[in-house]
């Protein structure tokens, strides 16, 4: 008996390209969070500020925040369906920030327009019927 002969029909050989701009989405976010929150907390350490201590507790705080994303991405790539729903959640709340961006003006709103485009992109891609086929057989 192969591999090919013993597997059932509905399970999927391969990732839907459904998942895979999903998590490369997300992998996206947490390290543009993760490169803010090292970017905060060095910035803390080298300045000279009042709040130097809020600095780097917010830094640590957002770092944290961008080593969820990437966990997920990690999981949605495993096919692990713990992965998806804090990979949607930030893909939401992309949608906000790329909101109040876009209200700033000038090149934070081209990138505001950016950030809102990911969220929507992320957050249809991960809830496909294919990609819920793929990760709850």
């Amino acid at each position: 008996m192969t591999a090919e002969t013993s597997a059932p029909a509905s399970v999927p050989t391969s990732r839907p390209l459904p998942l895979l701009v999903g998590a490369a989405l997300s992998a996206a976010e947490g390290a543009a969070l993760a490169g803010w929150g090292i970017y905060m907390s060095v910035a803390g350490l080298v300045e000279d500020t009042r709040n130097q201590g809020l600095n780097e507790f917010g830094g640590f705080v957002i770092l944290l925040l961008g080593l969820l994303p990437l966990f997920a991405a990690w999981g949605l790539l495993r096919l692990r369906s713990w992965g998806r729903s804090p990979s949607v959640l930030v893909h939401t709340l992309c949608l906000p920030v790329g909101y109040f961006m876009l209200q700033t003006g000038g090149a934070m709103a081209a990138l505001g327009v950016l950030v809102a485009l990911a969220g929507v992109v992320g957050t249809v891609a991960l809830l496909t019927p294919r990609v819920t086929g793929a990760l709850y057989r």
